[in-house]
């Protein structure tokens, strides 16, 4: 994402040559002129910009597991971490003096207008304040006049009104700077009488709002655009009411669609899903934890086992670690360098990797678009499946090129759309074909084999296993279509199948590791079932 950000960066100064600010040094100065005295225009210009910044947070929901709001400690969390990336002095005076952006009416590309309202009012203050030290100075000083009283009130009275008004905007800016929107939260979920209050999430998502309408703020003013991308991790090891509340934050959060957050969930499915069943939230639902987070993920990516290569570069980075190897690291720096000093060959660039990557995925999606394609038929009317695909193709076509794969951009679409319609089937499929696999004694055409003919041999084991599976199986589409896909308009085979399955990222691999024990366990009731002869000896 950083890389990406500076790509961005360079890209969009050498098209509008326009180069961003930053709210320090005498960007503070800056940032505190406009806050107070010019209104924010979101222009068409500023929605045409593609340099983007992110603001990093690490959200570790097990810091806060021993709080009795899980959810309360991920927005304080946020509304730190942007109060301390800005400083707490431009979104103090934001409070007090700021104003909401609004979009430019027509084809305008002015973005800032002048507070006029303000300014006639600060020179209002000032100009009545003068007045009020003029006639109080000539009542203390001037000769003659010291003993006219009324002239010594009016003076101190209207140097008092106007005085104390420019005072009261400043000790406002100074409670904003001292009371954080942390402890205006944390006082807010403290207190009983909110808490028992219908709607108490929309008062903390007020408190959000006012961070949002800064954040677009800083947008305009740093000439490119912010989202706030929020890690969240230790969330499986939590209890599942506070697993709901922090899923339900998230989504308060995401309600407004121009909100300027990007989360990331780092989490096992296999123990978030039953934690989500065991609370109030799935109601309506039917109780089912994968339809709920199938609606709140946008982009599933499920990490792959672990190869040999990996496995291999972890325990290389976990040696480089140990202090008395790190002149490796070194010595590897000096022959790398030398390499490219003596003309050592150079590997492909990555611009022209990325090139192919992006032939392929417009390729894809030209097959997706193509009414006359058999793959558009099985694309789902749901909104929300359909980003799901799209968020999904590009990345599994690039996994595929990473590791040198051959199969067609149209074969990749088509095992997206089968993970992401059919996810209980062909983990079915795929966990049978990993048993044949590992049994020891697969037919020697194996990998020719349909995988359409290996959910035929095992559907009626897994008719058996229906009820425990019953919430997996209703994640599935229409079965028909399922066997008119394999059967038919892509007839995967068990090759194919091995093939794509190290970059299949949008299949739970919880379900197939599931699919697996259930299996298992059916197969040792049939044995301790069947009866042994006494006249053979049972070799276990």
């Amino acid at each position: 994402m950083r890389e990406e950000m500076e790509r961005r960066e360079e890209a969009e100064l050498h098209r509008s040559n326009q180069k961003p600010r930053s709210p320090e040094g005498w960007g503070l100065l800056m940032v505190l002129w406009y806050l107070a005295f010019y209104k924010p225009i979101i222009t068409e210009s500023h929605l045409r910009r593609k340099n983007i910044k992110f603001i990093f947070i690490r959200f570790s929901a097990w810091q806060y597991a021993g709080c009795d709001k899980l959810w309360a400690g991920l927005v304080t969390t946020l509304c730190d971490s942007v109060r301390h990336h800005f400083g707490a002095l431009p979104l103090s005076v934001y409070h007090v003096m700021g104003t909401r952006p609004r979009f430019a009416s027509g084809f305008s590309q002015k973005e800032w207008v002048l507070k006029r309202g303000t300014c006639l009012k600060l020179w209002g203050l000032l100009f009545v304040l003068g007045i009020g030290l003029s006639i109080l100075l000539v009542a203390l000083l001037v000769p003659g006049v010291k003993d006219h009283h009324a002239l010594k009130v009016v003076g101190s009275a209207v140097t008092s009104l106007s005085g104390s008004s420019l005072l009261l905007g400043a000790f406002s800016v100074l409670k904003n700077l001292l009371i954080s929107e942390k402890h205006k939260i944390e006082r807010l979920t403290n207190s009983e009488k909110f808490t028992s209050q219908l709607g108490f999430m929309s008062k903390v998502r007020r408190e959000v709002e006012v961070l949002v309408d800064f954040l677009t703020f800083m947008e305009i003013f740093e000439r490119r655009r912010l989202r706030v991308v929020l890690e969240i991790t230790s969330l499986d090891i939590c209890y599942p009411e506070k697993v709901a509340g922090v899923l339900n934050a998230m989504n308060t959060l995401l309600s407004d669609t121009n909100a300027p957050f990007i989360f990331i969930l780092a989490v096992d499915p296999s123990i978030i899903v039953p934690c989500l069943e065991q609370t109030g939230c799935m109601k309506g639902l039917a109780d089912n934890g994968y339809l709920y987070l199938n609606r709140t993920v946008t982009l599933p990516f499920s990490i792959p086992e672990m190869g040999a290569r990996s496995r291999l570069r972890c325990l290389e980075a976990a040696i480089q670690t140990r202090e008395d190897l790190m002149y490796r690291i070194i010595t590897g720096n000096v022959e790398r360098r030398r390499a490219k000093c003596c003309g050592a060959p150079v590997p492909p660039s990555l611009e022209e990797a990325d090139a192919e990557a992006v032939r392929c995925i417009h390729e894809a999606f030209h097959c997706l678009h193509d009414g006359a394609d058999p793959l558009a038929r099985y694309l789902p009317t749901n909104g929300a499946h359909l980003r799901r695909i799209v968020n999904t193709i590009p990345i599994t076509l690039r996994l595929l090129l990473h590791r040198a794969g051959s199969s067609s951009p149209r074969a990749a679409a088509a095992w997206v759309v089968l993970a992401d319609q059919w996810p209980c089937r062909l983990s079915w499929a795929l966990q049978c074909l990993e048993d044949s696999w590992q049994s020891g004694h697969p037919a020697p055409d194996f990998g020719a084999q349909s995988l359409w003919s290996i959910f035929q041999e095992n559907l009626r084991e897994l008719s058996a296993l229906r009820q425990p599976l019953h919430n997996v199986l209703s994640l599935d589409g229409d079965p028909e279509l399922f066997q008119t896909f394999l059967a038919h308009d892509f007839p995967f085979t068990a090759h194919d199948a091995h093939a794509f399955l190290g970059v299949t990222v949008n299949l739970d691999p919880s379900i197939r590791h599931k699919m697996g024990l259930l299996r298992g366990l059916d197969r040792l009731q049939k044995a301790a079932a069947t009866p042994v002869s006494r006249g053979v000896q049972c070799p276990h």
